[in-house]
């Protein structure tokens, strides 16, 4: 079943079959699985045997009713997921720095450009939940999300540069691609395997995480300070590394999504799906190393 929540809905190509294969149900010509699973050997285990042999992207042989190898014309490739993740990341960054340069923070203009930011990060948030409800994806929303998103980034991070630290946005711009190419490199190593255990886990702890954080902005808002304490101080500091956790275990799942794709023979418009979770996650280790780094500066 697919979440409504764009954060989390996005994984995986397969959008009748579950995530990645992992819930996939068996094609036609496919022998069943069901009963007692240790009565199946290995077909229980969805690493055992081959784990594209539920492609969602393969034709169904007329005669045989067999699914067929995908047909490798207009396929999405590793090129084709860069170049969109590029295009993506390229908006963002865009839209940050013509809104730190056109939209100060001062204390004459403070509350205008974070009105404007917050009116961003709405929007961002609403075409973020159409393309989740879309069954293709749309680059035209794609790239909107990321120059709106873009502009609350560059106001936020200009904030924090000018009450905060210079250092701090510097800081967490090296440590989100730090993470990213941590990540990348264990994912590449295999110390990191993404299976249906890890992707539930994920999901369940992303979802808690959020849970939280709502709670807290709720007693922030009708209670003043800072709600129940999880956005300052020492336990600031940890929900800021559990959430920098999260991020890199999201961008696992999107390697994943991405390596899926690919061996699934996914249409060359899906690397637009992946760009597009690529750039949701390395916001959101963004924002959380944002975060972090402005509590460590503040407690020099």
């Amino acid at each position: 079943m697919r979440s409504s929540n764009p954060v989390f809905s996005r994984r995986g190509f397969s959008r009748d079959n579950g995530y990645a294969g992992f819930n996939a149900a068996p094609q036609a010509g496919a022998p069943a699985t069901g009963g007692n699973p240790s009565a199946q050997g290995t077909a229980a285990n969805p690493y055992a045997a081959n784990p594209y042999a539920t492609n969602p992207y393969a034709q169904q042989d007329t005669q045989y009713g067999a699914p067929q190898a995908p047909a490798r014309t207009g396929a999405m490739t590793i090129d084709d997921v860069v170049t969109r993740t590029a295009i993506t990341l390229g908006t963002v960054v865009l839209g940050a720095a013509l809104a730190w340069a056109l939209l100060p923070v001062d204390e004459a203009n403070l509350g205008k450009s974070y009105g404007i930011a917050i009116g961003a990060a709405l929007v961002a948030f609403v075409l973020s939940l159409i393309q989740s409800f879309k069954r293709k994806p749309v680059p035209a929303l794609i790239v909107s999300y990321a120059a709106f998103e873009g502009v609350f980034l560059g106001v936020i991070s200009s904030a924090v540069s000018t009450y905060i630290g210079p250092g701090v946005v510097m800081q967490a711009v090296l440590g989100t691609m730090c993470v990213f190419a941590g990540v990348l490199l264990a994912y590449k190593m295999r110390w990191i395997r993404v299976t249906r255990r890890f992707y539930g886990f994920v999901m369940a702890a992303a979802m808690g995480f959020m849970l939280l954080m709502v709670v807290n902005l709720l007693f922030a808002v009708f209670g003043g300070g800072d709600g129940l304490g999880f956005r300052s101080g020492g336990l600031g500091i940890l929900f800021g590394v559990i959430g920098i956790i999260l991020g890199a275990c999201f961008l696992a799942l999107d390697f994943k999504q991405v390596e899926d794709g690919i061996a699934y023979g996914a249409p060359r418009e899906e690397s637009w799906l992946a760009a597009f979770g690529l750039t949701m996650t390395l916001v959101w280790i963004y924002l959380e190393m944002l975060r972090l780094f402005s509590i460590l500066s503040g407690d020099d």
